[in-house]
């Protein structure tokens, strides 16, 4: 199969029929083979029964339903995981997004080896409201993801060759940073493509500005996994450490000036100085960050998954289990 079309979905029930056309429309003229699949992330319109008919009338047509609202990520996990084709698009459900550039992202995965394409809507038809966040975001993101020819994470409208969705987890808000995963999973020929936007046709935007802060806490959450994710020690033991030590030969030194000056008849208590404290309370975060990433080390090495990196090839290893 050429092309699987994921499609997640919240409440589009009035979109789903041109939608579906237009898909059909581009993916007949050049003459792909295609599998559309719908993840219905619990909408409470009408939008399963419009999935449930069109199945009934289109063998290409798929369904995934939620039975809650769950999230953009859960679905295009899901999807990825049913999907078949030799390359995976994803475009949202508000026909915000054109199926017009589908044969072109497929030609530049399939012709000029890429392994992500993501869309770039240069011009873009929303309110300031949404995209002054989405620059800010965009920039943050290029700096932290070392991503630096993306101009847009968030855009919905993406190209993947099978195996980048087949070996990277998308989960909680994550679908924001799925070009910075597959960086992570070693597939770091990621390109990009301006495309065309669209107004919305119908419905309302799911955009909340929680979304734009969640988005910043995911970013960071991601590059400490990324480089931390497997030896917390280094990261929580390393501060600890300097922080500790820094304060613990400050103490000292405030311990000999204290001698000095009971030397010289000069007296009083030594927990007189504000220095003290700060020193004191110094030395204990120092010894909970160590601690915190001796706990985080022991996890990491009790982690089932401990052990699973991303490899593209073998050469003459049997991957047959021994220990039988």
């Amino acid at each position: 199969m050429d092309i699987s079309v994921i499609v997640p979905l919240y409440n589009e029930d009035e979109s789903l029929p041109e939608l579906h056309a237009w898909i059909t429309r581009v993916m007949k003229a050049h003459g792909f083979t295609y599998e559309i699949i719908f993840v219905n992330d619990g909408s409470t319109d009408n939008s399963w029964n419009v999935i449930e008919g069109l199945c009934k009338n289109d063998p290409n047509v798929k369904g995934i339903k939620f039975r809650r609202n769950y999230g953009k990520s859960p679905a295009l996990y899901c999807g990825f995981k049913a999907a078949q084709g030799d390359v995976v698009i994803t475009m949202d459900a508000d026909l915000q997004d054109s199926p017009d550039e589908i044969p072109e992202l497929y030609r530049m995965i399939t012709e000029d080896g890429y392994d992500l394409v993501s869309g770039y809507k240069k011009k873009r038809y929303d309110p300031l409201s949404k995209t002054i966040p989405t620059k800010l975001f965009n920039a943050t993101a290029r700096k932290i993801s070392g991503i630096h020819n993306l101009h847009d994470f968030n855009c919905g409208l993406k190209a993947y060759r099978k195996e980048v969705v087949k070996n990277i987890e998308v989960y909680g808000e994550m679908h924001r940073y799925i070009p910075y995963l597959a960086k992570n999973a070693g597939f770091d020929k990621i390109g990009e493509k301006v495309v065309h936007h669209q107004a919305r046709k119908y419905g309302h935007s799911k955009f909340g500005i929680n979304r734009f802060f969640n988005g910043y806490l995911d970013l960071l959450t991601l590059w400490f996994l990324a480089h931390y994710g497997k030896k917390p020690m280094h990261v929580f033991g390393f501060l600890g450490s300097i922080m500790f030590f820094i304060s613990f030969i400050a103490l000292i030194l405030m311990g000999v000036e204290k001698i000095i000056e009971l030397s010289n008849n000069v007296y009083g208590p030594l927990a007189n100085s504000a220095w003290f404290f700060i020193f004191l309370l110094g030395m204990l975060m120092g010894m909970q960050l160590f601690l915190a990433g001796f706990i985080g080390d022991l996890i990491s090495r009790t982690n089932p998954r401990r052990n699973e990196y991303q490899i593209e090839k073998t050469i003459k290893i049997d991957n047959s289990d021994k220990n039988e």
